[in-house]
């Protein structure tokens, strides 16, 4: 397990914006779905998925179910075209992915079953949900390769790889590309001490703008 799971999204978030990325590895628009608990969190290596449109015969076709080669301890990142209204997720996937040890599902898309992901405690993030099943809307074309999450409008895309990090919690999700890994704790372990005199100062009545001034150097 990376030391990134002991940081949330918002400290890691910040580690990235330090380190000049321009999106600060926000994944925009998805979160963790309602049914379950609010503490709900979840890290590990992306395994990468990407759907296209049923009727798309031109896009390569898979040999077998994404779930079943997904590896153990990974996050599946799903990748699904914009704007649809159906799932590419649920509850039997939730099963499956339990099955081989993934950790959890991060969907650019919707899901359905959110009953079922909350029973089997399995951290699903998506965009919403929906009572529409994947056929005959979608499928899957490839695996473990660059998906390019869009935004629903001018927030910069965020271009996840296997083998990134993941983490998601009840702010958000956020991706770490691996060769940041070690700068980002670093940064976000700085930035928690940091926060933690400015919120010290803050109780004690010196003022928001006093504190930041003393702590993180800035008005």
């Amino acid at each position: 397990m990376s030391k990134l799971a002991d940081y949330s999204t918002c400290e890691i978030s910040d580690a990235l914006i330090k380190l000049g990325t321009l999106h600060g590895g926000y994944v925009p628009d998805i979160n963790l779905i309602s049914t379950l608990p609010s503490d709900t969190t979840v890290c590990g290596p992306a395994y990468t998925v990407q759907m296209v449109l049923a009727s798309d015969q031109s896009a390569p076709k898979l040999s077998a179910h994404f779930v079943d080669t997904a590896p153990a301890s990974s996050v599946i990142v799903i990748n699904a075209p914009p704007k649809l209204k159906n799932a590419v997720w649920g509850g039997l996937m939730t099963a499956g992915a339990q099955a081989r040890s993934a950790v959890g599902v991060i969907i650019s898309g919707h899901c359905r079953d959110i009953g079922e992901h909350a029973s089997l405690n399995f951290p699903v993030f998506s965009r919403g949900h929906s009572t529409l099943g994947q056929s005959p809307f979608t499928r899957p074309s490839a695996i473990d390769v660059p998906v390019v999450i869009q935004a629903e409008d001018d927030f910069p895309s965020v271009t996840v790889r296997s083998g990134d990090w993941m983490i998601g919690d009840k702010d958000g999700v956020v991706c770490v590309p691996r060769d940041l890994e070690s700068k980002v704790v670093e940064l976000a372990a700085k930035g928690r001490e940091v926060d933690a005199k400015c919120m010290t100062d803050i109780q004690a009545g010196k003022g928001v703008q006093a504190s930041f001034k003393a702590h993180r150097g800035k008005l």
